[in-house]
């Protein structure tokens, strides 16, 4: 039987090709986790559904449902971290991704030691209901990811079928409603700490609750990152090779390359949280962007 630590350990990895499933499975155990492997989608929402991992790759082309269906049937059910994994090096393809409800993705082929480094990146940000901890402890950072692994690994666990399992017992966090306020500004808070608010938007960083008025938004984790983000720094823009950083949980780290790709997964990002939020690029009421730069919170006048 598995322990609640052996669980926050888990990676389920959806994958059709069998070689690129094996080197994911050695860099992921390499890292810590204990993999389940599958090969296709309806496996693969099973397999998140009864083993409930902490982390979850997906292939986005693959038989039966595709890794875009997959990823919104998984984040329709769980908090799981999401990685697509597309050969396709289309914006279209990451924007899709990315609105299933991804939280990052990695174009094939991949390097090992990136994969790493993004998946190490995800575990050092906060999963809901977690009071602000990370998902689980950052392994020891290796030199490299390649061959030689430590002796003993934990095992990749070829996946039975099973049924789905139902999360809807599974309570709510309370929802703290706040008079709205106009300013930009931190909002006195209770012991749970402090909401910041811009025209009639709120954010609560500690409880994760977006509020637009009385009415509770649904984002993502890496849209409610970018959110706070912003507010955190009101009218100061925000670069996308910035918000790349903040994402990974690197924002004091210079050294670490932040491509086109990743800028584009920003955008992507911020296109899906302004639909959310009600807005257009063309007439923003929270996010402007500051064209060639970044963005920024909209000016109160």
């Amino acid at each position: 039987m598995s322990t609640p630590s052996d669980e926050l350990k888990t990676a389920v990895i959806i994958e059709d090709d069998t070689e690129i499933r094996h080197v994911l499975a050695e860099v992921l155990e390499s890292s810590g986790f204990s993999t389940v492997s599958v090969g296709n989608g309806i496996d693969g929402v099973r397999a998140v559904l009864t083993y409930k991992p902490v982390l979850t790759t997906i292939d986005v082309n693959m038989p039966g449902i595709d890794g875009i269906e997959a990823a919104k049937r998984i984040r329709a059910q769980s908090d799981t971290f999401i990685i697509m994994l597309t050969g396709m090096n289309d914006e279209a393809d990451v924007i899709a991704g990315l609105g299933a409800g991804a939280d990052d993705y990695l174009l094939k082929p991949f390097r090992p030691r990136e994969l790493r480094a993004r998946v190490e990146a995800l575990m050092r940000r906060a999963r809901p209901g977690s009071d602000g901890a990370p998902a689980v402890a950052a392994p020891p950072s290796q030199g490299s990811v390649g061959p030689s692994f430590p002796g003993s690994r934990p095992t990749t666990t070829a996946v039975p079928t099973a049924p789905a399992v139902d999360d809807s017992d599974l309570e709510a966090p309370a929802t703290v409603i706040v008079p709205a306020g106009a300013a930009s500004v931190v909002l006195n808070g209770d012991a749970d700490g402090e909401w910041l608010a811009h025209r009639d938007l709120r954010l609560h960083p500690e409880n994760r609750i977006v509020l637009i008025g009385d009415d509770e938004l649904d984002l993502t984790r890496t849209e409610f990152d970018l959110l706070a983000t912003l507010l955190e720094s009101k009218r100061r823009v925000r670069s996308k090779a910035d918000l790349t950083l903040v994402l990974r949980g690197e924002s004091y780290v210079t050294s670490y390359f932040v491509g086109d790709a990743d800028k584009r997964a920003v955008e992507a990002h911020m296109t899906n949280l302004r639909r959310k939020l009600g807005e257009s690029a063309a007439n923003p009421r929270y996010i402007e962007t500051v064209r060639g730069v970044g963005y920024r919170l909209t000016s109160e006048g």
